[in-house]
């Protein structure tokens, strides 16, 4: 299987479970694999920005690492997430990393930092010449303060065959346009928004690493799939049904909200590390009354 058909369609960026003492909880880990394996996702995701992986320590992040791909065992792809604002200690990661059962990395653009379009062209250069396997580029604006330019998506794209996608976050239907419009023919354009999954696979999006779908992934799977088909009406009525969900998903911070809802749904516990914390009362209550809502 090629990697453009390991990364189409719906991949989940999975939450890292914790128990009340702030360790990793891998028995809701477990059950939340369990969950997303039955209910028909693409690939999976871990140590993203979902994953909370800036509060993961080394050993940490390849405990976590080596029990997805333990229990996934091969039965789909797996991301994991090599990112930050510090080019040389992702570089020596990746280094130190065997990559066994590893299909591809996500990198998200270096935050805080604020690089030029130069500096991160030099940044994911240096990853690319690095990783032994395919990078997909992360561009959250929102969450980095820095946008990585169409231009620039599709630099790398041309330079490297190793870059093989980005995930969009940005919001910006032009500029995902230009990058769709410009791309090599075997670079994918992957969805970093839930709501805006629909829409951008109308546009030639290839589908989406979702937040939502730790929750429902039954449903957003069929979402995905149905939009993929060009059945944007069918996809459509299961936007409806989903969309006040995701709008208060996020009203509290990501991944409060999805630790909120897989706390309703007895999948694992709303703990947190610091600085994160959990959605207020009166946001798990509209959730849990969102959730009963949803087929």
């Amino acid at each position: 299987m090629s990697i453009q058909e390991k990364l189409k369609g719906t991949g989940v960026a999975i939450v890292t479970p914790f128990n009340k003492d702030s360790n990793i909880d891998f028995l809701s880990l477990e059950r939340l694999l369990k969950h997303l394996l039955s209910n028909g996702v693409n690939y999976l995701v871990a140590l993203g920005t979902t994953g909370e992986a800036a509060t993961l320590n080394k050993d940490e992040k390849q405990a976590l690492l080596n029990f997805v791909i333990d229990y996934v065992d091969g039965r789909v792809p797996i991301v994991a997430g090599f990112g930050g604002n510090n080019t040389n200690e992702i570089s020596n990661s990746i280094q130190q990393y065997d990559f066994k059962g590893i299909d591809a990395i996500l990198s998200v653009a270096p935050y805080y930092n604020k690089p030029s379009q130069e500096g991160l062209y030099y940044h994911y250069k240096e990853i690319a010449t690095i990783s032994p396997v395919p990078v997909i580029l992360y561009n959250v604006p929102g969450r980095t303060s820095v946008n990585i330019n169409a231009s620039t998506v599709l630099k790398l794209a041309a330079d490297f065959d190793n870059i093989v996608a980005v995930k969009e976050a940005s919001g910006n239907f032009e500029q995902i346009m230009q990058i769709i419009k410009g791309k090599p023919k075997d670079f994918m354009v992957i969805s970093g928004d839930d709501l805006l999954t629909l829409p951008l696979i109308s546009l030639g999006v290839h589908g989406v690493i979702s937040v939502v779908a730790n929750a429902f992934p039954k449903q957003f799977s069929n979402l995905v799939n149905l939009s993929l088909e060009g059945n944007f009406n069918e996809a459509m009525k299961i936007q409806n049904q989903l969309m006040d969900f995701i709008n208060l998903l996020f009203s509290d911070g990501n991944p409060a909200g999805i630790k909120a809802a897989l706390d309703i749904l007895n999948i694992c516990p709303n703990n947190f590390r610091l600085p994160l914390s959990p959605v207020s009362h009166t946001t798990y209550n509209k959730l849990k009354e969102q959730i009963n809502t949803i087929n």
